[in-house]
This record gives C-alpha cells, sequence and structure tokens, in this order.
C-alpha cells in the first residue's frame, strides 16, 4: 500500500500541483513572518545592546525626562539632578566616570521649512566633552561639536535628509519660537530612536541646559563602573547620595537593556501574531483546496481503490494509503514553503531598507523554531484536509464501485449537511446581531463568536445556496447560447464541488469587503464629527503634541485677511464636587468658529463668565439655563459660576464651555489643544503661508485646512486598508488556485463528455467558452456570497463601536463593491486559461473511449 501510494503521487502530480502550491504559499507566508519578525528583533536587541554597553548605572529624574513636559510644571521644590549630584555620584569609591545628559525635544526644519521626521522622534540633547574635547556618545564623522549658543550639530541621517553641510545655518525650535544656528558638526549615533527615522540635535551643555531644562539641571546621569565593581554595587553606592526622597529612577544598564528588550519582544510579538493570523488565513483557504483536490481524486479512483479492495485491502489500509500521499504532498510543499519563505522575510526586510524605515541593520535570522513550526504546519494542514476524503475511500463497496466509475453522495447525507448548517447558520447571525444592538464594547465578543459561527454554517450551506444564486444568472448566460446554458448547467451538477470551490473566495471576499465597508463608515464618521463641528478655515497645532503658545493667537490675528482667532484651552476644573474637563475658548470668535447647536440659552452668555453645558451632562445633573455650581480653581480659589445655554455633543468641545478670559485668570498656562482661524475670505494658499510666517516659521507648527485634516484621516484610513489588502492577496492567490485546481480536475473527470460535445458540433471555442463560463460563474457566486457576509459583518462592528464612536453609520462604498465584484469575475476567467486550452484540445476520439 506505500507503494501505491508513492506511484499514485507521482501519477498524478500535474493534478497535485496545485495543492502544493497552496500549501507552499501558506507555509511560506508563515515562515517569512517568523524570519522578518525574529531578524527585526534580533537586530534592535543588538541594537540596544551597543547603547546600553557603557552604562553600568542610569540614574533619571521622570519629570525632566518626560519629552513633552514644560519645564515650569517642575515645581520649585522638586528634587533636582544637578552638578552637585554629578560630582557626588563622581567621587564614589565605584565610579569611573559620571556624566549628566539633557533630553527633550527639539525640530529640525528642512529647506522648505518643514519638519524633518515625526514630532515624536524629534529630540535634542548636550554635547558634554572630556578633556580631549570629544564626546564618546557622540563620534563626529564631520566637523567638531558645538560649543556656543549659536552653533549645533546634527546625526547623520538629519543632515542628509535636510540637505545640510558644515557652516548651513539651521532653523531648530523646541517649546519656544524658531532659532536658526549654524551647524559645526555631524557625527553619528548608535541611538535605536535615531536609527529608526528620529532627529537627534546636540547643543553645547549651558544652551541644552537653558533650552530644554533649566539652568545646571541634568535630565538623567549616566555612570561608568570602575574595573572590579558591578552594577549592583555600583548602584547600591549612588543611591544614598541621590536628591529626594525616592523621586529619582536608579537603575543599572543591565535592567535597561532586559526593560527595552522585553519591550521589543512585546512589540515584535503583536506584528508577529497579526502576520500570522493572516497566513492562518491562507492556510484555511488552502484546506478547502487540498480537501476538494484529495475528494475529486477519491471519485476519479473509484474503480482503482474498489480493487484494491476486492483483492484484500482492508479499509484502514485504503485510509492510510490517501493519507501518505497527502503526507508526501505536505512534506514537499513545506519544504519548498520553508525555503520559499526565507526569501520572503529577506524580501521584506529589504523593502522596508529601500523606504529608508530607519531599522538597525542586521543578518537574516532563521531560528530552528521557524523550521520546526513551518514544516509541521504544512503537514499537518495538508494530512488533516486529506482525512476525510480518505475516509470516505475507504468505505467504497468493491462491486458497487467497479461497476461505475462515479459514487456520487447520497442525497440524505446534503440534506443532513443542510440542516446542520442552518442551525449553525442562525445561531451565528443571531449572535451578531445581539452583539450588533448592544451599542459598546460588551457586544464585541458575541459578535466575534458569531461571526465565525456564521462563517461555518454558511460553508457548509454553500451547496444548498449554489443552485438558486447560480440560477440568478441564467439570464446573463444566454447570450452565449449553447456554451453559457452547459457552463451553468455545469456550475450546479455537483454543489459540493462547486461550494469547496467557491468557499476558498468567499472567505477572501468577506475579508476584504468587511475591511473596505469598515473603513469607509469610520472614515464618514470621523469626517463629520471633526470638521462638520469646525466653522474655522485653518487649525493650528504642534507636531509633536506639546501645547502651542497661548500668544501665538494675538500674532496671527494681527495677519491681514484673518477674521477670527482663539486659542482652544484645555483644562479641570472642580464642579459640584466633581473634576470636569472644560474648553475655553473665545467668547467673541465662537460663533465664527465652531458650529454649536443650542437646545437653550445662548453663547453670548460666555462673555458675562457663563458656561455652556453638553446636553447628555445636564440632563444627567438637572442642569438648565440659570443653574449656579460652585467651581473650585486650580490657584486655591472658589467661586460660583452660571449655566448660559444647553448645547448639542460636539466633537471639537469638551462637555463644559467658558470663556478663555475666565481660564486666563485662574491658570497661568493651559494647555492648548489647537488654535482656530476664520478666514475673511476663505482659506488660501497666501493666507497660509501669512499664517505661518507670524508663527516665526516655525517648523514644529502645522497650519492645516479642514481639507487637510479630512486627507490626513483618510490617508491613514487607506494606509491600513492597502495594509490588509496586501496580507490578504496571498488568500486570495490561494483561491485562484483552487479554482484552476478544480477545473483542470473537473475537465479530466470530463472527458467522455467534452469528447461527445466536440462529436456532435461544439467547436473548441465553444468549448474554451464553456469552462470559462463555468469558472466565472463559480467565482461570481463564491464572491456574491462573500461580500454580502462581509457587509453583514461589517454593520454588526460597526453596531458595538456607537458608543465610542457617535454618528457612526454603515456607507456602504458601492463603487469599491462592484470592482471587487468584477475583479472576482476576472479571476474567474484567468483561472480558467488553462483548463479550457485543456479542455479544447482533447482529441475527439480519445475522449469518448475514456474509461
Amino acid at each position: 500500500m506505500y507503494r501505491t501510494a508513492l506511484r499514485n503521487v507521482l501519477a498524478h502530480k500535474g493534478r497535485l500541483l496545485m495543492t502544493a502550491l497552496a500549501v507552499m504559499l501558506g507555509t511560506a507566508f508563515v515562515a517569512g513572518t517568523m524570519v522578518f519578525s525574529d531578524t527585526l528583533g534580533e537586530a534592535m536587541k543588538n541594537s540596544l545592546s551597543k547603547s546600553y554597553s557603557d552604562i553600568s548605572v542610569q540614574v533619571t529624574d521622570p519629570v525632566a525626562d518626560s519629552p513633552f513636559r514644560a519645564r515650569e510644571k517642575s515645581g520649585k521644590n522638586q528634587a533636582k539632578l544637578t552638578d552637585d549630584t554629578v560630582a557626588k555620584i563622581a567621587a564614589l569609591p565605584g565610579t569611573e566616570r559620571a556624566r549628566g545628559s539633557v533630553g527633550g525635544f527639539v525640530g529640525v526644519a528642512d529647506r522648505k521649512g518643514d519638519l524633518i521626521g515625526q514630532g515624536w522622534s524629534s529630540r535634542g540633547g548636550n554635547f558634554l566633552p572630556d578633556a580631549s574635547g570629544k564626546d564618546s556618545r557622540y563620534p563626529m564623522a564631520e566637523g567638531r561639536g558645538p560649543k556656543t549658543s549659536q552653533e549645533i550639530a546634527l546625526d547623520r541621517r538629519t543632515a542628509e535628509k535636510g540637505g545640510y553641510h558644515l557652516g548651513d545655518p539651521v532653523r531648530t525650535a523646541s517649546d519656544g519660537p524658531a532659532v536658526e544656528r549654524t551647524l559645526v558638526g555631524v557625527f553619528t549615533t548608535d541611538d535605536p530612536q535615531v536609527e529608526s527615522g528620529g532627529t537627534l540635535t546636540l547643543f553645547d551643555n549651558a544652551t541644552a541646559q537653558q533650552l530644554l531644562l533649566a539652568p545646571g539641571q541634568y535630565s538623567t546621569i549616566t555612570v561608568t563602573a570602575k574595573p572590579g565593581t558591578s552594577q549592583s554595587a555600583l548602584l547600591q553606592q549612588i543611591t544614598p547620595v541621590l536628591p529626594g526622597d525616592g523621586q529619582m529612577q536608579a537603575e543599572t544598564g543591565q535592567e535597561l537593556t532586559d526593560s527595552q528588550t522585553k519591550m521589543i519582544a512585546d512589540g515584535t510579538s503583536g506584528m508577529k501574531t497579526a502576520l500570522l493570523a493572516f497566513a492562518g488565513i491562507s492556510l484555511f483557504v488552502g484546506i478547502f483546496i487540498i480537501a476538494n483536490t484529495f475528494t475529486m481524486l477519491v471519485a476519479q479512483r473509484t474503480r482503482e481503490l474498489a480493487l484494491l479492495r476486492a483483492v484484500g485491502a482492508g479499509r484502514g489500509q485504503v485510509t492510510r494509503s490517501v493519507l501518505i500521499e497527502a503526507l508526501l504532498i505536505g512534506i514537499i510543499a513545506s519544504v519548498a514553503g520553508l525555503v520559499t519563505g526565507i526569501g520572503i522575510g529577506a524580501g521584506m526586510r529589504a523593502v522596508l531598507d529601500a523606504l529608508d524605515a530607519g531599522l538597525p541593520a542586521g543578518s537574516l535570522v532563521v531560528a530552528p523554531a521557524t523550521i520546526v513550526v513551518s514544516l509541521v504546519v504544512g503537514v499537518v494542514v495538508t494530512t488533516l484536509s486529506a482525512l476525510l476524503p480518505a475516509v470516505r475511500a475507504s468505505r467504497i463497496a468493491p462491486v458497487a464501485a467497479m461497476s461505475s466509475g462515479d459514487q456520487p453522495a447520497p442525497q440524505k447525507s446534503l440534506v443532513v449537511r443542510n440542516v446542520i448548517g442552518g442551525l449553525i447558520a442562525a445561531g451565528g447571525l443571531g449572535l451578531v446581531a445581539l452583539g450588533a444592538a448592544s451599542g459598546d464594547s460588551s457586544g464585541r465578543m458575541p459578535v466575534a463568536a458569531g461571526a465565525g459561527l456564521a462563517m461555518i454554517g454558511i460553508f457548509i450551506l454553500l451547496p444548498l445556496l449554489s443552485r438558486p444564486v447560480i440560477a440568478l444568472v441564467g439570464p446573463l448566460l444566454r447570450p452565449a447560447g449553447t456554451a453559457g446554458r452547459l457552463a451553468r448547467q455545469n456550475a450546479v451538477r455537483n454543489p459540493r464541488r462547486t461550494a469547496a470551490t467557491a468557499a476558498a473566495l468567499t472567505i477572501g471576499l468577506a475579508l476584504v469587503s468587511s475591511l473596505t465597508v469598515l473603513g469607509t463608515s469610520v472614515g464618514e464618521a470621523v469626517d463629520r464629527s471633526v470638521t462638520s463641528s469646525m466653522k474655522a478655515d485653518y487649525s493650528i497645532k504642534t507636531a509633536n503634541g506639546i501645547s502651542p503658545d497661548p500668544k501665538l493667537a494675538a500674532s496671527v490675528a494681527k495677519v491681514p485677511g484673518v477674521a477670527a482667532v482663539s486659542p482652544m484651552t484645555d483644562v479641570y476644573w472642580t464642579l459640584d464636587g466633581r473634576d470636569r474637563a472644560i474648553s475655553g475658548v473665545d467668547a467673541d470668535a465662537i460663533d465664527r468658529l465652531v458650529s454649536l447647536t443650542l437646545d437653550s440659552g445662548s453663547t453670548g452668555a460666555l462673555k458675562q463668565g457663563g458656561i455652556l453645558v453638553e446636553a447628555d451632562t445636564a440632563k444627567n445633573h438637572n442642569l438648565s439655563v440659570g443653574s449656579t455650581l460652585s467651581v473650585e480653581y486650580p490657584d486655591g480659589s472658589k467661586g460660583q459660576v452660571t449655566v448660559g445655554g444647553v448645547f448639542r455633543k460636539s466633537e471639537l468641545l469638551s462637555p463644559v464651555v467658558i470663556a478663555n478670559t475666565e481660564v486666563f485668570k485662574h491658570v497661568e498656562d493651559p494647555y492648548v489643544t489647537q488654535i482656530l482661524v476664520k478666514a475673511s475670505d476663505g482659506p488660501s494658499d497666501g493666507l497660509r503661508k501669512a499664517i505661518k510666517d507670524a508663527t516665526g516659521s516655525n517648523p514644529v507648527i502645522e497650519v492645516r485646512t479642514k481639507q487637510d485634516i479630512r486627507d490626513e484621516f483618510n490617508k491613514i484610513i487607506t494606509f491600513m486598508l492597502n495594509l490588509m489588502y496586501g496580507l490578504l492577496a496571498m488568500s486570495v492567490l490561494v483561491a485562484v488556485l483552487g479554482v484552476i485546481n478544480t477545473l483542470a480536475m473537473s475537465v479530466f473527470e470530463r472527458k467522455r463528455e467534452i469528447g461527445m460535445l466536440r462529436a456532435i458540433g461544439l467547436d473548441r471555442r465553444g468549448i474554451k467558452r464553456m469552462v470559462r463560463l463555468e469558472s466565472v460563474v463559480i467565482s461570481m457566486f463564491g464572491a456574491v456570497i462573500g461580500v454580502l457576509l462581509g457587509c453583514f459583518l461589517a454593520w454588526a462592528v460597526n453596531g458595538t463601536l456607537e458608543s465610542s464612536m457617535p454618528g457612526l453609520g454603515t456607507v456602504l462604498p458601492y463603487g469599491k463593491l462592484l470592482v471587487f465584484l468584477a475583479l472576482a469575475g476576472l479571476v474567474g476567467m484567468v483561472a480558467a486559461i488553462w483548463p479550457a486550452r485543456r479542455a479544447s484540445r482533447l482529441d475527439i476520439l480519445s475522449a469518448i473511449k475514456t474509461d
């Protein structure tokens, strides 16, 4: 039986090729994902080990080291790291060297005045030379370190991106106005943030302290131990001399490395899990192809298997022979998939390098776990997929099978299948509807569980659905004449085969369409919530999230063509004993900048020191126009405020709104979320440039129109959708292989029928047309079911997001959905090229004589 199984593999290698390709692609995705994530993780770990190689202990001031802290937030009584602290640590017996570091946000402008890199990864630091005049942390590739307040040094990546050379003026900005300084040095660094695309600007020590922290202060102190002193021993020496009562954070270099390594591992683990999920989808699609292939092979070899049973082979032997075939195919395909996956992993890394993603360099990592998992997954999936066909093969009755070349499944089994599928689908759809009706996150688990059950139930019901759905396309096939009628009949002749072939496309289109509907719906909701509430023509924000200076509003207001300006402040005050988020606005400008729908009262109340309250908040606390609330201000004073209006929810405002004049009475430096600007004659490029100039041409300041805000959200959503489409492309490709495989084997199975059609007058072109139309019909059947299922699931997910995203509704992008259906038809047409060609070239007499 083992020799028979091997001979069958060799005899049917052409028929099994598509099955092997499906397994290989799925396995390659798994292997490629693991190779890429392992390679990336190892490179980042190596980069970190270099970063902390010279650090035995690091002392950090948590307040000063925050990249988004304001200097004023560091209270007068707050313990600080100073030169005195550095001197005390340097004098310890275990210390070889102690050095203070300053860090904070610094943006660098390119020659056009735009920010280089991302705001969150733009940093500044201090150049602190030793006796030799060098700072070992930042070896200079060109020039020297900065010595005066008018000099800076840039990392090499930033200098290259900005096109800067030694002696060039460079515009930089922190949390103050932009300043132009001279570039005197270009350095290299192993800093992971810089290698990941961030920017690093160095100042002399005094300037860095003045600009980023405060004179004489440091955010961190790095300490190197003397030979023979362990990191833990040095930490014990340092701890007693630190200022404050446990306010400073002291860690050994090993602890820093371990924590960063864990963070990297967690990050790459999440990415690996997401990619493996899509690889699992591809393998799941492959299961249908494998099961379909072996089912058809068993049907074609009915007489052969019956003969084996007649000469003494037991059921177990027949089952094992089919499983051995699957095992051999799984081993061969898995090995090929592993090799291909290694290439995919290397290719993904090369693509990121070509895109200048700023990832640290490292050699390709092929871990033993990658090899084992890839091989085991491929073999197990293939073998399990062939299990049911193998069991069916063992149940063939020898005498009955020898008298017929085909053993159709009894109708009873299809009835049982439909009943089971109906119950599972009904239960799944019910759970989905129940979860969607919840309107909040509590419905996500029922939706997820229901979606899985519904998908399984619909897969089981696909044979039942195939007849009525395919019957709908009958009129569309009439222009094709005899070939069209034959194609429709062939598509519904074997419902199980049609369902198994279409199921692969159903999965892919269900996922693609659901993601598309979700993306479109969320995009529309965000657009409405953000821009419909905004009457202003421009929004001024910082690239790094730091509060822009409220004084910028006065500068912008002086620009010709500006009609109204208001900084949108954000504070937390205690109203009637409850902490409340409060938005501060310019009372004179609010009606021209924000679209507010008032249920009662007037915005004019803000000018008299009153407040506006959001409708839900007013209802929950029995507030109305004229109600008074006690208020405790951050400066310790107390007072009362009167409700002057009740408004409907606005995404731009907190539940309580007050005039900025009241905010500035009690908060010296409130957080400003953005500055809204209304133009007298609408937005224009000239006015936008004038507003930018009024901010001091600060590269950190962004001046955006409503369209810019829309484009930003659309860009994010489009990027996510394209990423998902790319990951799902593998499963769609596997589905295409399934269509090709089914048609090719169907052509082989129907040799005699095709020969008879040729004999009675159907020409080669008609045969080709028949096979192509059959492929298109099957593909469209799977696509229609997939799109309908995807839209339903997207509607359900939207229902669970209503509480967190008010105004979210299900928006069907009909154009894109029709494109998906058209592409499915094209897939069917392309998949039929080889089977149709093969069918048309069959010799008439040889085909008729086929047993």
